[in-house]
This record gives C-alpha cells, structure tokens and sequence, in this order.
C-alpha cells in the first residue's frame, strides 16, 4: 500500500483528497505547512507528495527544494496560479506534475497512479550503472562521476541524461523527452529541452559529444 503525504494549508481540500486517496487504497498523513511537511518526511517513508504551493511558513517550492536535497519522492504541486512560469519554476526542481486549482479529485487520482505507476517502472529500470569510457552513470544512486570526479547536476539534468543514456543510439524527440520526463504536455517551445541539454553538456566536459543534436528531431546519446 503507497503511503501519501498531503500538504495543504486549507483542510477542506486535505479532506478531499484524502477521503478519495483512502478508497483508491492508499495510506495518507496530512500537513498543514511546508514546516511539518519536511518534518514528516524525517519519520515516514513516503511514496507520493501532493503538495499546495502558497502555504503558511513555508512555500511549497521551497518546501519541495529541502525535501528534495536528501530524498528522491515524487511530488504532485496544487496551485491556484497556472502560469507557465510557475510550471517551469516546479519542473526545474524535479517535480512530477503540476495540478491547477480548483481540480477535479479523480484526475488528481489517476495523475497520483500515473507518477506512482512510472516511479515503479523507473525503480525497475535503475538496478544498473552505466559506463561510457570515463563517464560512470549509476542511476539507482543518481550519481555521475567523469573519471572518477563526482559532478553536481539539477534534478531534471539527471532524469534527462539516466533517460538519454538508458535509449542510448535511439533517435529521441523533444516531444516524447518532455512526455517522458516532465509528465505533462508541454503547450510552449522546445527551449526547456534545448536549455536543459545546453547545461548538461556543459557538465559532462569532454563526454558532451556523446549527446548528438538531431536537427528538426530532437536527440540521441551516442555511443
């Protein structure tokens, strides 16, 4: 049985959600603020977030920001503003889909078994470490060391090269990229992908040519 965190400074909406997470057969505990949030995360083994953004002590970016820094769980953001800005700002920090308010609860549902139903394949996909000459991928740890060097990466420069390097010498394009690796379909430009593989190149060094632009397609990791 998953275990869900929801966080929601309104309880109205945590009741919602819960009272629909609960006969889905999920487990749930509640916050009220991004604070108790980070706390909860200390005691429990969570598998799923889903968590407001404008909350009392502490906002859910930040709050998703601190989480973020020791544990890989899936986040679903509610908000009330649905400015793509917004949506970007969440995808730059890893989260796995973003949810406007006011939302039906049966979406919010078959988005949780979506994240948590990809978050299964990946964990299935990642008992591996990927080797490309000097250039060490272990995705279960998400590491990277360039001859031996550990490098920092955001969160979504280690989805987009474990993706990569896993479809290695297939053709991949934007479109599916942003399918597979942000979850939600993307109504701007190609820019978030091409800025993203800017910045990853830029980190691998010498092993940047290993991602190969496919002009009018996308990309592919070339081995």
């Amino acid at each position: 049985m998953a275990l869900i965190l929801i966080v929601d400074d309104e309880q109205k909406i945590r009741e919602v959600i819960r009272e629909y997470a609960e006969f889905n057969g999920y487990e749930v505990k509640e916050a009220a603020d991004g604070m108790e949030a980070v706390a909860l995360t200390k005691q429990y083994d969570f598998d799923l977030i889903v968590m407001d953004i404008m909350m009392p002590k502490l906002d859910g970016f930040s709050t998703c920001k601190e989480i973020k820094k020791t544990m890989d769980i899936p986040v679903i953001m509610l908000s009330a503003r649905g400015e793509e800005y917004d949506k970007l700002f969440g995808f730059e920090l890893g989260i796995d889909d973003y949810v406007v308010k006011p939302f039906s609860p049966k979406e919010l549902m078959a988005r949780i078994n979506v994240a948590l139903t990809r978050r299964r394949q990946q964990s299935a996909q990642n008992n591996e470490v990927l080797t490309f000459d000097g250039l060490e991928i272990n995705i279960l740890a998400r590491n990277v060391t360039i001859d031996g060097e550990k490098i920092e990466l955001t969160p979504k420069e280690y989805d987009l090269l474990f993706y990569l390097a896993q479809n290695k010498n297939i053709a991949l394009s934007r479109d599916k990229l942003l399918r597979d690796i942000w979850g939600y379909d993307f109504f701007g430009d190609d820019r978030t992908i091409d800025t993203h593989i800017k910045n990853l190149r830029n980190n691998l060094g010498k092993y940047r040519d290993h991602i190969v632009t496919l002009r009018g397609v996308g990309y592919k990791f070339e081995i």
